[in-house]
């Protein structure tokens, strides 16, 4: 793995890139870009999937989100899909500089934000020549779901406020323990596991801060990751999914984006008894998740 950094406008973005163990800087390799999910950072799934692919002889990058972990990018800890897809364009630009690339072989995937971002990317994108989701979701139909008219409200009085010299409203993510989570009353499946994940060292890093700029919710809520993907989304399209369904919706963000992409190659695999995090980390999950991604990436790269 060798670490390196992409301009995205006028800041630096962070990446790790992982080589195959007999690497020959002679030849040409096809290359997937592998996209963290909201909150997270390289180091965690994202770096996970990339590490195991570049195994099986691809190129992978995984990278830090502008604006997030060791990425620049101001204002600090802001989620902004917009952007995020930009991150996606401008890993491919680097990617074409590299002379061991294969430009007609560049492949993307993403886990969950990240899926969705990935998909959004390869509805214009056609670089990407191959598109796969690892529960991957539609961060704006995630956020539309809980009280958005209200939610775009506060931003608007919020981002009045700072204009005038209040300091940024950075909230959390998640609640930082499942005590914390127990305390205000919430037990849904996925967030608790998502406390579990980020928030113990099952999958922890300092650089996954759980920070969110708070004025980041009017560009989720009106982000639609899927939008024209039935028109656009042609590129072989593979979806993973768990059968375990909790409430941050990959299962059905899954369908949703299987049934709208134009694709005429495309797939779903749901991998049973799994849940939204078991494909973030768990052997069995991720190792059937790769069981798929490697031939499917093998066939269209």
């Amino acid at each position: 793995m060798e670490r390196v950094s992409f301009k995205n406008n006028t800041w630096d973005v962070a990446g790790h890139l992982y080589f195959p163990e007999n690497f020959d800087d002679s030849k040409q390799y096809p290359s997937i870009v592998c996209v963290h999910p909201g909150s997270s950072v390289k180091e965690q799934t994202a770096g996970l999937y990339a590490r195991r692919l570049a195994e099986n002889d691809f190129i992978t990058l995984a990278f830090d989100a502008s604006f997030q972990g060791e990425s620049g990018g101001e204002p600090r800890y802001l989620e902004d899909p917009a952007t995020r897809v930009e991150d996606i364009r401008c890993a491919i630009d680097y990617l074409t500089t590299l002379s061991f690339i294969d430009n007609e072989r560049i492949g993307a995937m993403g886990v969950c934000a990240g899926g969705g971002y990935t998909a959004n990317a390869g509805i214009s994108e056609k670089r990407i020549k191959a598109i796969a989701t690892v529960i991957g979701t539609n961060a704006s139909r995630a956020f539309r779901e809980a009280n958005p008219v209200e939610t775009l409200h506060a931003v608007a009085q919020q981002r009045t406020a700072e204009a005038n010299g209040t300091e940024k409203l950075i909230n959390n993510w998640i609640p930082n323990s499942a005590e914390e989570a127990e305390k205000l009353g919430l037990q849904e499946m996925d967030l608790l596991e998502a406390i579990d994940y980020y928030r113990t060292p099952r999958g922890q890093h300092p650089n996954s801060c759980n920070k969110l700029l708070f004025t980041s919710m009017s560009k989720l809520i009106m982000f639609d990751a899927f939008h024209l993907a039935e028109y656009f989304l042609t590129q072989p399209l593979l979806v993973i999914v768990g059968d375990k369904v909790g409430g941050f919706g990959s299962y059905r963000d899954g369908f949703d984006l299987y049934n709208k992409a134009a694709s005429t190659n495309k797939k779903m695999h749901i991998v049973k008894g799994a849940n939204h995090y078991d494909l973030y980390d768990q052997p069995r999950s991720t190792q059937e998740a790769l069981a798929q991604l490697i031939p499917f990436f093998r066939e269209h790269l």
